[in-house]
Parts: structure tokens; C-alpha cells; sequence
């Protein structure tokens, strides 16, 4: 069973990178629109796989990613952001992709991380 945590503030981007992970493997989700609120639902389900943001509605999915790894260890991390260049702390393995979504590219590297 794989799980995803889903960071990210615009409910209809949330729910299209649902779908897409959902199709390439994914069996159940949860979601955060804020740093804090990322953190406090990888406490309740703990995620397999996070997909994150980097803009949030408060806070940031960079540091929501990092404290989330500190406390639960190594998950593989995609983030999907139409600022990459503000992606920090993204340093692998996290993989960066810049919106709007490249849905093949996305589910490809979805694949390959979850598989290794």
C-alpha cells in the first residue's frame, strides 16, 4: 500500500495530482494546504511518498518536507511548484518540477522513486 501526503494550497491542483498518482500506483491520500498542517497529518498517516509545493497558504513545503523527514526519516519527496527557484531546502532526493503539471514526467518519476 503506498500512501501520499499531497501538500499543496489550490484544492483543484491537489485533487488533478490525486488523480495522477492514483493512476500510477497510489493507493490513499491525505492533504495539507499549510506547513503546520503537513506536519500535523504525516503525524496522524504517516505518508510512503509526499508530493509538496513550495508556496503555501502559510509556511512552506520545503520546510514541512524537511521537518516531516527529521521526525519520521527518509521519504521520497516530488515537489511541483510554478517557483522552483525558491524550492529551498530541495536538495536531493527530492526531484523538482515546475507547474503547470507535467502529468507524464510526474507519474514517470513517481514510479521510479517509489520503486527504488
Amino acid at each position: 500500500m503506498c500512501h501520499v501526503l499531497i501538500i499543496e494550497d489550490e484544492a483543484l491542483i491537489a485533487l488533478d495530482l490525486e488523480d495522477l498518482l492514483q493512476r500510477n500506483g497510489a493507493q490513499s491520500f491525505s492533504f495539507a494546504d499549510s506547513q503546520q498542517g503537513a506536519i500535523e497529518e504525516s503525524r496522524i498517516n504517516r505518508p510512503d511518498f509526499i508530493l509538496s509545493d513550495v508556496a503555501l497558504t502559510e509556511g512552506t513545503g520545503p520546510l514541512a518536507v524537511e521537518a516531516i523527514r527529521s521526525e519520521l526519516g527518509a521519504i521520497p519527496v516530488i515537489f511541483v511548484t510554478a517557483t522552483p527557484e525558491a524550492c529551498s531546502p530541495c536538495a536531493p532526493p527530492g526531484k523538482v518540477f515546475r507547474k503547470p503539471l507535467d502529468r507524464p514526467a510526474i507519474g514517470a518519476a513517481f514510479r521510479r522513486m517509489r520503486a527504488a
